[in-house]
């Protein structure tokens, strides 16, 4: 047995102690939003926070994650609302997604560390890999994030999930058969 604190939740595990914590996160708790990429740590998809630290799940045993604090994406912000999440939706970084919740785990740990990094330091910190190509514009949207961190700007993106669909889109009447040629 191992017992953690996932998202300011205590949990026991009853699984084998060279459980990745990955699995332990997605199959125990259902908290899906770390992603299995690659399995050997080099993707960065299964980034999560254990004790302030971004890690890569995939390499981390349950047993080496006993009385430790876990953070996941979804425990970032319920609300989507971290500085790092509304960078990235303004600056339209996110294409497929797969990528995003281990970037921003990643991300949100450098700001916390480093209020005010450098590109340099973003590029050398920021290691996960995004088949999408959103690299020229992450660095942006980290920096970004760091002064709404800071107090030096305000971030507005798009609406928050949970929003009625209806206020997300309009239905538009069919053109007609003549219409469409």
């Amino acid at each position: 047995m191992t017992r953690l604190t996932v998202n300011n939740e205590a949990v026991q595990y009853l699984m084998a102690p060279d459980t990745p914590l990955l699995w332990a996160l997605r199959d125990a708790s259902n908290l899906t939003g770390a992603k299995y990429g690659c399995g050997s740590g080099s993707c960065g998809a299964c980034t999560v926070h254990v004790d302030g630290r971004a890690v890569r799940s995939c390499q981390v045993p349950l047993s080496s994650a006993e009385g430790t604090f876990v953070t996941t994406i979804e425990g970032l912000s319920r609300e989507r609302s971290h500085p790092v999440q509304l960078a990235l939706i303004a600056d339209n970084v996110p294409q497929c997604g797969f990528c995003i919740p281990g970037i921003v785990m990643a991300a949100a740990a450098l700001l916390k560390r480093d209020p005010s990094p450098s590109e340099e330091a973003i590029g050398a910190t920021i290691t996960n890999i995004c088949r999408c190509g959103i690299y020229p514009r992450l660095a942006e949207a980290i920096l970004r994030a760091g002064r709404a961190m800071r107090g030096e700007e305000t971030i507005s993106a798009g609406p928050r999930p949970g929003i009625d669909p209806a206020d997300a889109a309009r239905l538009v009447p069919a053109l007609d058969a003549g219409a469409r040629r």
